[in-house]
């Protein structure tokens, strides 16, 4: 069995330096794993542990993301081994590219059996990659698990909606984004660190996907209409009846009012 943890090396939003005219420079923030990507990492430590399962970690980004640190940073957390796909522009690439090449690399792969993910990325927020990459993959999608249990066929999970406690069920293979609190996170220590340089890496190009431009061209740009124009009309008062009869042509001129058949 494998479960791939897929995760995004970006920069903290906590080093963020916000202008006086509010403009976020997120230029000189330290790029991290997140803390949501984290505790994805911990959900699938602890169950590859109860399943004898290869935990593969598994970024797409710039070249940034396949750099020593990077890397290192990432199977530090306890996975077995890293795939990064890297390429120009994928570390700002939109929900859509990103769950596309995700997926092309699950296929590269072979053999996955679940994908986690966490809550959400650390710079967009957006929570939609997931329910994207399972729809790409054709795979069940469920969000915000707290607790995970998996067989050799199926995933098990409870989260809470409201304030009622759901549980849920499906088939693997399957794409689980787990929630902020699925499980502790701890720190590295030194042995994880030393161990990480020892775990094997592989780089993949994203020119050497099998299909390298999955997702392009997908983003669309979008505007708000210019509000209609109003159109004033000036009624007279002093005669009631033709003030009337003046206010329901503008209604009906307007389509705010409809004349019915035979008026």
């Amino acid at each position: 069995m494998r479960i791939a943890v897929a995760y995004k090396w970006a920069g903290d939003p906590q080093e963020a330096n916000v202008g006086p005219d509010g403009v976020v420079d997120m230029s000189r923030a330290k790029p991290v794993v997140s803390d949501y990507d984290a505790v994805a990492i911990a959900v699938g430590r602890q169950l590859a542990d109860s399943n004898g399962a290869e935990l593969i970690g598994l970024s797409v980004g710039d070249p940034a993301a396949a750099a020593s640190m990077a890397t290192k940073t990432a199977l530090a957390r306890g996975l077995d081994r890293v795939v990064v796909v890297t390429g120009a522009g994928l570390t700002s690439a939109g929900a859509t590219r990103t769950a596309s090449v995700l997926a092309e690399a699950v296929r590269r792969i072979g053999g996955v059996d679940l994908i986690l993910t966490g809550d959400s990325s650390i710079d967009a927020g957006a929570k939609l990659v997931p329910a994207m990459l399972g729809g790409i993959l054709g795979w069940p999608t469920l969000t915000d698990a707290d607790k995970v249990s998996i067989s050799q066929e199926t995933v098990t999970l409870t989260r809470v909606v409201g304030d009622q406690e759901e549980q849920l069920a499906a088939g693997l293979p399957a794409v689980l984004a787990v929630s902020t609190d699925a499980a502790a996170v701890k720190a590295p220590g030194m042995k994880d660190v030393l161990a990480a340089g020892k775990k094997p890496v592989e780089v993949i190009a994203v020119t050497d996907l099998a299909d390298a431009h999955a997702g392009e061209g997908a983003v669309r740009s979008a505007r708000p209409l210019d509000p209609p124009a109003r159109r004033r009309v000036r009624i007279d008062a002093t005669d009631p009846a033709e003030a009337a009869r003046t206010l329901l042509e503008s209604l009906r001129a307007d389509g705010v009012l409809a004349l019915r058949k035979g008026e």
